[in-house]
């Protein structure tokens, strides 16, 4: 492999581009850029200065802060000081989930930005291991009393550049010296799991996992050294790792900085105005930034009024019958859709891609499995969401859609340089066609889970990775991704099936609901636990003349909701799409939705199907008698309720 490891890669990348923009961030009024070569200095000067206060090589790094400059140059600041970097998620809340973290990996440091600094003072009493903590931000009162409180060292990052400055000859030396030593097998991250039910696991990356996986997301997208991206997920993740920083850096293009507010609802708002000033060439996306993206379309959409709006509808009819899975648009009698689809896209559908920035290409979709309705609309609109599947365990790429390879409703071809089969559950290789849980073998499957042997061994056997996820292969080479193996649906009599088509399809075809979950664990029939969207009931109920305080409305919200579900059902609209034993027989409506403050969904926007189980244990068992098996019970009546408060 051409890079021996990151440092060595963005070395490469520096001699090669030096004057090509590296990072862009919105710190005012205006997006400003660093150079590959200026942030090299800026790498260097960091790394130095985290060896005169007393990093040494193996040391593990935790790096807790939104997404900006300082995030990229911190971690390669530690890599090349031959530490480790232990990326951890800004929406961790939990003291306890965070000491976890930080005692598990046994950190020496933790470099945090402002916005965080605090979940870090509060536990430095807890930590003897920790020695010192970067803040990215200029030290405000907080910074000053935690300094002056404890025995950890407290410094501003400038002044750790500073430090580095004033070593330079004494440990330039000594950083070369380092960074040369370091080899492909040596650890570059320790990625915790959400770990919900469970302490989290520890996955142990490579140098070489990375690379590897750089160069096999490399040979099935093609990015130049102009392209650019803005950087809207969290940096913590892989995906966002191997796809939105390295293989940028490996290519000489440049990654942008989503601008934060001082919450996440305004972080979230600077979203469309950072895409249109920067101009991203393709971002990366999960199925609940696909969902924001498309429900703001459609409103901008309808503004504009009925005859923009039909228009509009006819479009997406026309490039979905002309696109059909991709690989194989425009076929037959639908070349003469061609126009048609040409003409929407010139008054219509261009308009749509730029308020994008116009230079769009496409998405890269990850995180979780991406509804295939919502892929036929960005492709529609010439804007692909290529969906693509991986495991953090796997650095995490293991397959993807691309503009030269792809079909909709599946996760694309196995990327090149790893061996995929799908077994059964007698462990034997099942044939192309039939489902199995999807088994990897590569460099870029990670070492294992740190300090905890027994869930390597347990993931990784033989060399090979067994995912936990069921899928199939079909005859083109395409891998189809049906869901986690543990949240399947089992049937009184044993048989299987993935819940997750089902839950989606609900959820994209009713207005009514926002989050569903199935259940069958063996029992006689499948039930669900049902989130409304209250803004879409309130309206249904004013239409009718109700509302949810009294009896009467909250009946008929609650026959909505059944006829809602009956749609699936024999003899509704969507018959056939799904066999009726998986479809709920009955339901609980929650008057809670699912989020991360009550742990029953994940930092990657998944929901926590143990902790869900175990949460509403009651509830769901009492569907299973005759009371919870009426839709109209209190239970249901009272979640109703809620919606007028």
């Amino acid at each position: 492999m051409k890079h021996k490891t990151l440092p060595h890669l963005f070395e490469e990348s520096v001699n090669n581009f030096p004057d090509n923009i590296l990072l862009r961030e919105k710190k005012k009024a205006a997006y400003e850029g660093t150079t590959y070569a200026d942030a090299y200095k800026a790498v260097r000067r960091t790394a130095r200065g985290l060896l005169s206060i007393g990093l040494e090589r193996g040391d593990r790094v935790a790096l807790i802060s939104e997404g900006r400059n300082d995030w990229v140059i911190s971690e390669l600041a530690i890599l090349f000081a031959g530490a480790i970097c232990v990326p951890l998620s800004v929406k961790i809340e939990q003291p306890s989930e965070l000491q976890f973290r930080l005692e598990h990996s046994g950190c020496k440091g933790v470099i945090v930005s402002r916005n965080h600094q605090h979940k870090v003072f509060h536990l430095l009493n807890k930590l003897p291991e920790l020695v010192f903590v970067v803040v990215m931000d200029p030290l405000d009162e907080e910074a000053q009393f935690a300094r002056d409180r404890h025995s950890q060292k407290i410094i501003y990052v400038e002044d750790i550049r500073s430090q580095g400055d004033g070593v330079q000859e004494k440990y330039s030396g000594t950083l070369e010296k380092v960074k040369d030593s370091l080899v492909p097998g040596d650890y570059a991250n320790i990625c915790y799991t959400s770990g919900t039910t469970a302490d989290p696991k520890g996955i142990m990356l490579t140098h070489q996992n990375y690379i590897h996986n750089v160069e096999q997301a490399s040979a099935i997208f093609d990015v130049p050294p102009e392209f650019t991206s803005l950087h809207i997920l969290p940096w913590d993740h892989s995906f966002a790792h191997t796809v939105g920083i390295y293989a940028l850096m490996r290519n000489g293009a440049s990654l942008a900085s989503l601008k934060p507010g001082k919450t996440l609802a305004e972080t979230v708002k600077n979203i469309p105005v950072c895409i249109r000033e920067v101009r991203p060439h393709f971002l990366l996306s999960v199925p609940a930034l696909a969902k924001n993206f498309r429900t703001n379309i459609e409103k901008g959409v309808k503004e504009k009024g009925r005859p923009a709006w039909w228009l509009f509808q006819m479009g997406l009819r026309a490039a979905y019958a002309y696109n059909r899975e991709g690989n194989n648009k425009g076929g037959g009698f639908r070349v003469l859709l061609k126009p048609v689809v040409r003409f929407i896209d010139a008054i219509l559908f261009r308009k749509i891609r730029a308020g994008f920035g116009g230079r769009l290409r496409f998405f890269v979709g990850g995180g979780a499995l991406l509804d295939i309705e919502l892929q036929r609309f960005f492709y529609a609109l010439g804007m692909p969401m290529y969906q693509g599947y991986g495991l953090t365990e796997a650095s995490p790429i293991i397959s993807s859609n691309n503009p030269d390879f792809h079909k909709i409703g599946s996760s694309g071809k196995v990327v090149p340089w790893l061996d995929l089969k799908i077994c059964g559950e007698d462990g034997l290789e099942k044939p192309i066609g039939e489902q199995g849980e999807i088994v990897v073998r590569g460099d870029n499957v990670m070492k294992g889970y740190w300090r905890n042997e027994k869930a390597t061994n347990e993931t990784v056997r033989d060399g090979w990775l067994y995912t936990g996820d069921l899928g199939y292969l079909d005859h083109d080479g395409y891998l189809y991704v049906l869901g986690r193996s543990k949240s399947l649906l089992i049937g009184s009599d044993g048989e299987k099936y993935s819940p997750e088509g089902i839950e989606e399809a609900m959820i994209e075809k009713s207005p009514f609901f926002d989050q569903v979950m199935l259940y069958n664990n063996q029992r006689p029939y499948t039930v669900g636990l049902v989130v409304i969207n209250k803004v879409v009931m309130r309206e249904y109920l004013l239409k009718q003349g109700l509302t949810a305080s009294t009896e009467e409305g909250q009946r008929a919200a609650l026959q909505k909701v059944r006829a809602e579900l009956d749609r699936f059902m024999p003899g509704g609209e969507y018959e056939g799409l799904f066999p009726p034993r998986w479809l709920p027989a009955a339901v609980a409506v929650l008057s809670e939705p699912f989020s991360e403050a009550n742990g029953l969904i994940n930092s990657t926007m998944k929901i926590v199907r143990p902790a869900i189980h175990k949460h509403y244990e009651s509830t769901i068992e009492s569907l299973y008698t005759p009371r919870g098996k009426d839709i109209y019970h209190p239970s249901n009546r009272d979640a109703i309720s809620a919606l007028s408060v």
